[in-house]
């Protein structure tokens, strides 16, 4: 698995890289201390992660990741970030980030989130994750709702947890050996009875219930 890192700290990337180095098959092919840099880098070596950080000069971590998702090769993208607010993983997974980390966790997830992402599959830290459960029962409570998830079909919850791993309508239509018609209703249906709007949603909804890591 090779590896570009991006943080404005050269003794945070000097930490991640002994962290990654440290595992069989992992290697840090280049280093980047601001945004612009970093998709030059990406560009340059073709990675297939890249670790960013969100605040970084130049060009921030989510503007980043959006940059390389337009390119022909586009790596996984793994986000680092100070922030639990849903806003920024929000922006982030529609950037095309897979992996949001908060970086006091960096030393016990770096490296099960690379291998997740390089697995097809979306990663949060273990704290984010906990602030999503908790912000989410928050807001039902304070509106008086209910979460709908009891409304959905078990085909409906099948195709939510496919969906929030990353596969496209088309993946999930073969794996559950049903058309792309079947699938597309069913992703409408499971939309409107959540109340989510995009992907980004489905994603974090599923990381709520547990249904994802």
């Amino acid at each position: 698995m090779r590896v570009v890192l991006a943080d404005d700290h050269a003794i945070v990337r000097r930490g991640l890289r002994s962290l990654i180095e440290a595992e069989p098959g992992l290697t840090v092919v280049a280093e980047a201390g601001d945004g612009l840099e970093a998709v030059r880098l990406c560009q340059e070596h073709q990675p297939d992660v890249v670790v960013l950080d969100i605040a970084m000069p130049l060009l921030n971590g989510i503007d980043v990741a959006a940059r390389l998702q337009k390119g022909e090769r586009r790596p996984r993208v793994v986000i680092l970030s100070m922030h639990t607010d849903e806003s920024y993983i929000l922006r982030a997974l529609a950037a095309g980030a897979q992996a949001y980390l908060l970086k006091d966790a960096t030393d016990e997830e770096l490296i099960p989130a690379l291998r997740t992402v390089m697995a097809g599959k979306p990663f949060f830290s273990a704290a984010v994750a906990a602030v999503l459960v908790e912000d989410y029962v928050h807001h039902l409570r304070a509106r008086g709702l209910t979460d709908s998830f009891h409304l959905l079909t078990a085909r409906e919850r099948e195709v939510l947890q496919l969906l929030a791993e990353g596969r496209s309508n088309k993946e999930v239509a073969s794996l559950l050996d049903v058309g792309l018609s079947t699938v597309e209703t069913h992703r409408a249906n499971l939309m409107q009875k959540l109340n989510l709007h995009n992907t980004a949603e489905i994603v974090l909804y599923a990381v709520r219930k547990g249904m994802i890591r």
